[in-house]
């Protein structure tokens, strides 16, 4: 069974860092191209970022020079640093790749950002 599991969200100030993680297992996940998506409430998911290689990433311009995402290859794992976070910035995180179907949805990590 194809699991992923983010983690590291959390109530942080504006200003402030956070940095998610997303494991992986029963799959691995080095062939593919992976992302990171976030939903607010009431809002549809969005694509925030995107990985293929650590010389190889995309940006929605709204987080562009603020959020910076890689990948462990050998671990399986996926990350999301986040630094100078805005009000906005508040959402539900998932990781999953782009190409449908590969990887089941996880349930997500809570980003709160907040004064």
């Amino acid at each position: 069974q194809v699991q992923l599991v983010e983690s590291g969200g959390g109530l942080v100030q504006p200003g402030g860092s956070l940095r998610l993680s997303c494991a992986a297992s029963g799959r691995a996940f080095s062939a593919y191209v992976m992302a990171w998506y976030r939903q607010a409430p009431g809002k549809q998911r969005e694509l925030v970022a995107t990985i293929r290689s650590s010389t190889n990433t995309n940006y929605a311009d709204s987080v562009k020079g603020r959020f910076t995402i890689s990948r462990d290859n050998a671990k399986n794992t996926l990350f999301l640093q986040m630094n100078n976070l805005k009000p906005e910035d508040t959402a539900v995180y998932y990781c999953n790749s782009p190409q449908p179907g590969v990887f089941d949805w996880g349930q997500g990590t809570q980003v709160t950002v907040s004064s």
